[in-house]
């Protein structure tokens, strides 16, 4: 598949005919939607997400006052602090932090910023080799992929692909579909390369403006590792991740715990708040954050668009969304795929790039139903879709991609003829009288399903033949 999104429909038709791949995603987000279900009872949810909608909103409506703050208590704390418009900036910001250590291998705990930045490219072209440590991470960075799901980067594999990856990559690996074994291959190969390690690089679930601490969940203790064992850490974050208070965080982090792996609690959950003082035995010598915008200024520019940043990754929409569940992940050929990133991406990576993913929607609200701070997906897809067709707005990088004078001048001429009786009476009449040859014009609606045709006689002449009856 093309990793663009301006290949988007071509992608969704290749993916469609790939029965092995719709098997593997049916499977799996029919385990998750149970898994979510099973420890997130209907009433708890509604209460818990109505708090963590709150939460969200109200640090976002001070958001560049809790990022000053953020950046006052890390400086206090000993962490670094560095600011990046772009993920050209953020990737110059990285590659400058590693070569003033003189680092050649950084080791990455899961995050999906740094995939939104091209990081593992970007630090390949500057001599620096930068392996992922997260194992679903660590498959398709063998694979020479990306990430198909959020939380799940590996989830369109099956254990078959897996075996067979491992076999051919990793030298003097037998083949094997044992998962345990298959772990247990690939934690021994990541624990001599932490050994060596010069820089550990990490994403952050919730960075709390009060205390300057960095929160970072994980299951596999990868993260970590990333973060303590190699003598330079760099959290890279997004600059709508900051939490006024830490007790912010409980209520986020158990609605981001079970709505993304059905977890009550992760394994582990990581509070960063310095570099090792004098007295302690372990830890980095140094800690960097990375505060990267990268289009996220232009959603908190608009008072409707700015919801988008109340997410909290947890890929709860992905695994209830009938279109992702069919496509997966690649399709979309952006970082973020499924529901949110029909929303967040056309703001890293502007309209003229995204303009056909706010239409891959039925709109049938499966996505902000399951949303665990209710931000209202498909309300926003009809937003981004009148976006693209409106050349006139400033809302948006792109806004009026999509936009055609001929279906401008289609709808304009349908709205007068809605509010003109008369016009839109004889138009019916003959859509009626005229009925079969509408199958016979062009439009793409005919590729994949039936064109509609009207009934014989409109709905004002069976009222006025009714009324007549006795």
């Amino acid at each position: 598949m093309h990793q663009a999104p301006e290949q988007f429909k071509h992608n969704a038709r290749q993916a469609l005919g790939n029965l092995q791949l719709r098997k593997n995603f049916r499977g799996a987000m029919d385990f998750l939607q149970a898994k979510r279900k099973g420890v997130l009872p209907d009433d708890e949810f509604a209460s818990l997400s109505a708090r963590g909608e709150a939460i969200k909103q109200r640090c976002l409506s001070q958001l560049p006052e809790l990022l000053e703050q953020l950046e006052a208590q890390c400086t206090k704390n000993g962490i670094q602090v560095h600011w990046a418009a772009t993920v050209d900036e953020a990737n110059g910001i990285i590659a400058r932090i590693v070569r003033a250590v003189d680092g050649k291998l950084a080791l990455k705990g899961k995050s999906m910023v740094t995939e939104e930045m091209g990081l593992n490219h970007y630090m390949a072209s500057h001599g620096v080799d930068c392996l992922e440590s997260d194992m679903g991470e660590f498959i398709v960075q063998m694979a020479n992929e990306g990430p198909s799901h959020i939380i799940m980067p590996a989830i369109h594999k099956s254990a078959v692909e897996i075996a067979q990856l491992f076999e051919e990559k990793i030298e003097g690996v037998a083949y094997t579909e044992d998962v345990d074994t298959l772990i247990a291959i690939g934690r021994n190969q990541l624990r001599e390369k932490f050994k060596r390690a010069d820089v550990g690089i990490s994403g952050v679930n919730f960075a709390v403006a009060e205390t300057g601490t960095l929160c970072l969940v994980e299951n596999e203790g990868n993260g970590r590792m990333c973060t303590s064992v190699p003598p330079v850490h760099i959290a890279v974050t997004g600059i709508e991740k900051v939490v006024q208070w830490l007790q912010d965080v409980p209520p986020l982090l158990s609605l981001l715990t079970r709505s993304a792996t059905g977890q009550p609690i992760t394994t582990y959950f990581n509070m960063i708040s310095g570099p090792r003082k004098g007295d302690e035995k372990d830890g980095p010598e140094q800690v960097h954050l990375v505060l990267l915008d990268n289009g996220r200024s232009q959603a908190y520019a608009d008072e409707e668009l700015r919801k988008t940043l109340q997410c909290i990754r947890c890929g709860a929409c992905m695994n209830h969304c009938p279109v992702y569940t069919r496509i997966g992940g690649h399709a979309y050929g952006t970082t973020y795929p499924g529901p949110i990133g029909k929303i967040i991406s056309p703001h890293l990576l502007g309209l003229e790039a995204t303009q056909d993913l706010p239409t891959a929607s039925s709109l049938c609200g499966a996505c902000e139903e399951v949303c665990p701070v209710r931000i209202p997906i498909p309300k926003l897809l009809q937003r981004l879709r009148a976006e693209s067709q409106s050349p006139q707005s400033l809302a948006m990088q792109g806004a009026g991609a999509s936009y055609s004078r001929l279906e401008a001048s289609i709808w304009t001429l349908w709205s007068w003829a809605c509010v003109h009786p008369r016009v839109y009476r004889i138009g019916s009449m003959m859509a009626a009288r005229f009925r079969k040859c509408i199958g016979w014009l062009p439009s793409a609606w005919k590729t994949g399903r039936t064109m509609p045709i009207p009934a014989a006689r409109t709905f004002h002449e069976r009222y006025r033949q009714r009324r007549q009856q006795p």
